[in-house]
C-alpha cells in the first residue's frame, strides 16, 4: 500500500523523512555533507546538495508538511521554490518545531492532515 503523506523534520545538519498512513511508518534520514567547497569558500554548494537529497526523498509522496527551526525552514523553502518547483507543489505546510521525537512528529502530522482534509472537504476513511 502506498503511503501518500509525509512529515519532514529538517535542520542544517540532517533531515528525518517520515512517510506514513494510519498504521504504517517508513522512516528515512538524510545527513548533510560536512565539507566546504573551495570554489565558493562557503557551504552553499554543500547545503544545496543536502537539500537536493531531501527533495529526492519526497519524489513519490503526494503531500508533505515540513517542520524545523525557522532558519532551516526558510533556507529549505527558498531552495525548494527556486530549484525544485515540482516538490514545492507537494508541500502543504511549513511549521516551526525544534527537536520533536519521531512519535511527536507523526502524531502532529496525522492531526495536521486530518484537519486539512476536513477544512478542504475531503472525506476521511
Amino acid at each position: 500500500m502506498p503511503l501518500f503523506h509525509a512529515v519532514v523534520s529538517i535542520n542544517h545538519l540532517s533531515a528525518q523523512v517520515l512517510q506514513f498512513d494510519a498504521e504504517n511508518i517508513e522512516a528515512r534520514k538524510v545527513q548533510a555533507h560536512a565539507h566546504d567547497t573551495r570554489q565558493h569558500k562557503s557551504s552553499v554548494r554543500t547545503e544545496h546538495e543536502f537539500f537536493g537529497e531531501v527533495c529526492d526523498q519526497l519524489a513519490d509522496i503526494r503531500e508533505v508538511v515540513v517542520t524545523g527551526s525557522s532558519t532551516a525552514l526558510s533556507d529549505f523553502r527558498h531552495y525548494v521554490e527556486k530549484h525544485r518547483p515540482a516538490v514545492s507543489l507537494k508541500i502543504v505546510g511549513w511549521e516551526s518545531a525544534n527537536h520533536p521525537t519521531e512519535g511527536q512528529l507523526v502524531a502532529f502530522a496525522r492531526k495536521y492532515f486530518k484537519e486539512r482534509e476536513t477544512m478542504v472537504g475531503i472525506p476521511s476513511a
